[in-house]
């Protein structure tokens, strides 16, 4: 049973961003509603999150309530993003300089600096 909790609490999406207000990471399942964590670690809010998932789905299914659909939107993998031409001038240059493309040099940053964690 508790796998099973896992596997269903896996499919909702898990939220860990930096917060300049609070001065700590703050994680969070937006379909789940239920509050959220935070700390200064972020692979630590992230864990943490993901068992407070497991425990609200736990709970919800043992008070026979309906778990909500997690989010089934489907993305294309592009969006139009404007930014700095220093910016993208020093993105063209660094993928020239490993011979590679402008998109998997700007993916490879944004995927190293993703505060998002699925």
């Amino acid at each position: 049973m508790k796998k099973n909790i896992k596997q269903i609490a896996d499919r909702y999406a898990k939220i860990v961003e930096w917060s300049d207000e609070d001065g700590c990471y703050i994680g969070r399942v937006p379909a789940l509603s239920y509050g959220g964590v935070h700390g200064s670690d972020r692979s630590a809010v992230f864990s943490e999150i993901c068992q407070v998932a497991e425990e609200v789905v736990e709970l919800m299914l043992a008070d026979g309530r309906k778990l909500p659909n997690p989010e089934q939107k489907k993305y294309s993998g592009k969006f139009v993003l404007r930014i700095d031409p220093g910016l993208h001038e020093a993105l063209a240059l660094k993928a020239e300089e490993r011979g590679s493309s402008l998109n998997a040099v700007a993916s490879a940053a944004l995927r190293s600096g993703l505060a998002v964690v699925t």
